[in-house]
């Protein structure tokens, strides 16, 4: 049986990589470029999987004497039962995240592909916040917060892509020593409109995890 251990941003990064390959392979005649892209992917591929088995490097560098799209396609395809859903996650357990949410607006999760998400997130526009769900210390993480929408395209601070973003303000929970009772900190970024999409392009959760390690101390 394959054991799961690429998670969705890892998955969203060997996609990248194979993408970028199979699109050299198909416009770039010069077999030392192309030798150049493949070993590049190889290697941020291989950076991404520190502690990878020899099972599981095996299945990760199995593009590597591919030159045609439907064998990259495959491939992407053949990594699926690999994949390491989101952690199991209910309705009850979300609204534990949030009690001072009386009313709290929850998304479809049957609507939800778990292995395709790093982390889950929806907005309430009657109340324009925006709740975003993340997988912490072996336990469930909740941030709620102000969402602005800015009707633009910017980049977002999740995943660095140019996308229709609002800004997304929450409170940190945490306060300085010393502080006086009135303490307020707001912690600010631009975060994508869809999370859908944001979820489809994150390649790392570096910037995910400081943020939420601001804002719950």
């Amino acid at each position: 049986m394959n054991q799961p251990f690429i998670r969705n941003h890892q998955y969203n990064l060997i996609r990248k990589q194979v993408r970028l390959l199979q699109h050299t392979c198909q416009t770039v005649f010069d077999p030392k470029v192309v030798k150049s892209v493949r070993e590049s992917a190889q290697l941020r591929i291989a950076e991404a999987f520190p502690n990878a088995t020899g099972e599981q490097a095996a299945a990760l560098e199995a593009f590597l004497p591919y030159d045609k799209e439907e064998q990259f396609q495959s491939y992407l395809r053949s990594l699926e039962p690999y994949l390491e859903p989101f952690p199991p996650t209910t309705e009850a357990q979300l609204r534990k995240l949030f009690p001072k949410a009386k009313k709290l607006k929850l998304p479809d999760l049957e609507a939800v592909d778990f292995r395709r998400v790093s982390y889950l997130g929806w907005t309430d526009i009657a109340t324009n916040k925006l709740f975003l769900v993340y997988p912490m210390d072996g336990k469930l993480a909740g941030v709620e917060g102000r969402f602005t929408p800015a009707n633009k395209k910017s980049t977002c601070f999740l995943c660095n892509k140019q996308e229709e973003v609002a800004l997304f303000t929450a409170t940190a929970k945490s306060k300085p020593a010393g502080a006086s009772p009135d303490y307020y900190k707001a912690i600010g970024n631009y975060l994508c409109v869809d999370s859908k999409k944001c979820n489809d392009n994150l390649t790392e959760i570096d910037a995910l995890e400081r943020f939420l390690a601001d804002v719950l101390g």
